[in-house]
């Protein structure tokens, strides 16, 4: 398995397993599925309601705590300084462990940005107390990076964005590397994209032809062939999936290269168009809803 180094000296593995959207009673299956298949990095959210069940995986796997890199995230609605504290604790009640080794804020929030400063100022006062291994934001654009850099003293180490062949996103990847933030890509095989009621009447990337030609020539699937493209740009990917075969073909990206060529040719799918929700219009009702303690 391939490790990337992030900005503090920690390595994390380039794929891990994403859960958002996997319901409570499959994501502990799934994510004991994922550590015996090889994976090693679960990446989770408060905003899931599906903390407590990837802990619950990780036990029942086997695989020590020590093994298993555990990201999460901090939602909106528990953001400023005490709130993303208690955060923490909410967290690690529930995964049914003492630190994490990756914590980020959900969403940048631009119209309450003072409360987006004082929860990053509460990750890194973690990070200095051992709490945390590595901190980081999510959905963060530029501007949000910008704005969030001259208030705080700790470069985040990962910035996770939607991130696959129709939304490349190059200005965000282009801003993380001028930082040295590693870009995580989260729906890296699209799956945004035909998601009910995210992109209704969209084109599948899955179903791309230009991914299935170049799938075909090595014998992969096409998410086989876009976790690759991913990885080998130096991108972290965290692909989604309850179901055991998926989860196992994810993960068997790492005997075969894409050309150059095949690169550029996945590269210039992109659309520009986002498939997820915008950060700069966030909706109200994100504070409405309150995570349960642990």
């Amino acid at each position: 398995m391939i490790q990337l180094t992030l900005n503090n000296g920690v390595t994390m593995p380039t794929i891990g397993l994403g859960v958002f959207q996997s319901p409570p009673h499959e994501t502990a299956a799934a994510v004991e599925t994922a550590l015996r298949v090889g994976y090693r990095h679960i990446d989770t959210a408060a905003a899931y309601g599906n903390e407590r069940q990837v802990g619950e995986g990780i036990r029942v796997s086997g695989v020590d705590r020590d093994q298993v890199f555990i990201e999460t995230k901090v939602w909106v609605s528990d953001y400023g300084y005490d709130e993303t504290l208690h955060a923490f604790e909410k967290a690690t009640g529930k995964l049914g462990v003492d630190t994490l080794d990756l914590l980020i804020l959900h969403q940048p929030i631009p119209t309450r940005f003072d409360r987006t400063i004082a929860a990053y100022k509460a990750l890194e006062t973690l990070l200095g107390e051992g709490k945390v291994r590595a901190i980081g934001v999510s959905n963060f654009m530029p501007h949000h990076l910008e704005r969030l850099l001259e208030a705080t003293g700790v470069v985040p180490a990962v910035n996770q964005v939607e991130l696959h062949p129709y939304f490349t996103q190059p200005e965000v990847q282009k801003a993380d590397a001028a930082h040295g933030i590693l870009t995580q890509a989260w729906s890296p095989i699209g799956g945004i994209t035909f998601y009910p009621g995210w992109s209704d009447g969209a084109r599948s990337v899955l179903q791309d032809p230009t991914i299935a030609e170049i799938s075909a020539a090595h014998g992969k699937t096409p998410a086989q062939t876009m976790l690759r493209w991913g990885i080998q740009q130096g991108r972290s990917v965290i692909p989604k999936s309850t179901n055991p075969a998926r989860i196992a073909e994810n993960f068997d990206v790492f005997d075969f290269e894409l050309s150059g060529e095949e690169l550029a040719r996945i590269d210039a799918l992109d659309t520009g168009v986002r498939g997820g929700p915008d950060p700069d219009q966030p909706s109200d009702a994100y504070f409405a809803r309150e995570i349960p303690e642990a």
